[in-house]
């Protein structure tokens, strides 16, 4: 009996050293080194295989969304549409649905924007996920089909580059600027947005990283590098915090500076 106990609690210890041996960044299979901290404690946080967010029931959009991008996950194997839905892990009443985008291209030259691509997710079976209004947004066309779109090509590309690509993404909020004209709730319209890109490398700082602000009325010529933010940047914007698991020295070093570089398009 007493051999036996000691065994168990050999066992129970041996479980919890794997489980403290763990990599923080191995934690998570979407981000790095901890989920974006700071949200409303109201969000509802939900996971959708290729993409995570924390649901935001005021605004009715995502806080942020995260996922990665591999080579082998947009190779094309078919068409894929845009058939939007309500995400079905969230209550109604937090989240959009279909009709309510009904006239906004019209009325405000918005589109149904994705922060996690679909494009990123054409040879997955769950591409479709992508388009849950929990995963879209009100985005001008022109950012949309501009600059917007060309730092997801660039990531693409980067990523071809057999390189794991992490990325956040979510809005960014300012003063009132307009309102879906058919929407049955009350919903917050985005004034512009920011994206984080980061790869993993070895050495000192276990991070490459680069960050993107874009107002909602950027031109669609907009040069994508022009709008370049530092990752402590995009933190003062949104009142979050991003890679907290990092230790505090190089969490600084890393926030502060544009270390990744996107491959050019041509």
């Amino acid at each position: 009996m007493l051999q036996r106990a000691k065994s168990l609690i050999k066992g129970v210890i041996l479980t919890l050293c794997m489980v403290f041996l763990v990599p923080l960044s191995a934690q998570s299979a979407l981000t790095l080194y901890g989920d974006p901290t700071g949200a409303p404690i109201s969000n509802q946080e939900v996971e959708h295989t290729i993409f995570k967010l924390s649901n935001d029931g005021t605004t009715k959009f995502a806080t942020w969304v995260a996922y990665k991008v591999e080579k082998n996950m947009f190779t094309p194997t078919g068409k894929t549409k845009r058939k939007w839905k309500t995400d079905p892990n969230l209550p109604s009443g937090e989240t959009l649905q279909p009709s309510d985008y009904k006239g906004a291209h019209a009325a405000l030259k918005v589109d149904r924007g994705h922060q996690a691509p679909l494009g990123s997710f054409s040879n997955t079976k769950y591409w479709q996920n992508t388009n849950y209004l929990s995963n879209i947004t009100p985005q001008k066309s022109d950012l949309n089909q501009g600059a917007w779109l060309r730092v997801e090509i660039r990531v693409r590309k980067l990523a071809k580059e057999d390189e794991t690509v992490y990325v956040m993404t979510g809005p960014l909020y300012g003063e009132l600027w307009g309102k879906l004209p058919n929407a049955t709730k009350s919903a917050r319209l985005p004034t512009g947005y920011w994206k984080i890109v980061a790869i993993e490398q070895e050495g000192d700082d276990p991070l490459l990283v680069t960050g993107y602000i874009f107002g909602q009325n950027t031109p669609r010529g907009a040069k994508e590098d022009d709008h370049l933010a530092t990752v402590d940047q995009i933190e003062k914007c949104t009142c979050l915090d991003f890679f907290s698991q990092l230790e505090d020295t190089v969490e600084e070093r890393i926030e502060s500076q544009n270390s990744l570089a996107l491959p050019a398009l041509h």
